[in-house]
Order: structure tokens, then C-alpha cells, then sequence
């Protein structure tokens, strides 16, 4: 279990994705949150698993990404 101010695990991995596969297509934080119809700031937050996201987000983030979910889930397992 999280308590205080440590930050889930599962939120800091998703996080650490979306940054990394922001970064190899090229999207600075502010213009790839543009492309999601999310806030910069907010952005910010997520990439440092500050954030539990909404599902609407977190597929609103991978269509930014060009990719399918089971696709960008991939990813995720790959850090193992």
C-alpha cells in the first residue's frame, strides 16, 4: 500500500512511458498535451506518476501516441 507522499508504482511506470514515447516521436510535453486535450501541467503530472487517470485519458494519450492500447500496454510489460 502507498501512503503519504510516495507515488504508486503503477502510476510512476505509465508515467515514465508516456514520457519516453513522447520523447522518440519528437512532442515536447506542452504540444503533445495539445494533441491529447490535455493540459500541460497536467501532463507534467502524469509523466511523474502524480496522476491516477481516467480511462478516457489514458486512451485519449494512446491515440496521441498513434498506437492501440494493447499495443502501448506492451510497453509497460517490457520494463520487467
Amino acid at each position: 500500500m502507498v501512503q503519504g507522499n510516495e507515488k504508486n508504482p503503477a502510476l510512476v511506470l505509465f508515467g515514465a512511458t508516456v514520457r519516453r514515447l513522447r520523447k522518440e516521436r519528437g512532442n515536447s510535453q506542452e504540444t503533445f498535451g495539445d494533441l491529447c486535450g490535455i493540459d500541460r501541467s497536467y501532463m507534467g503530472g502524469i509523466e511523474r506518476g502524480e496522476h491516477n487517470l481516467a480511462l478516457i485519458n489514458i486512451l485519449k494519450i494512446i491515440v496521441a501516441l498513434q498506437m492501440k492500447p494493447s499495443e502501448f500496454f506492451k510497453h509497460l510489460d517490457d520494463t520487467d
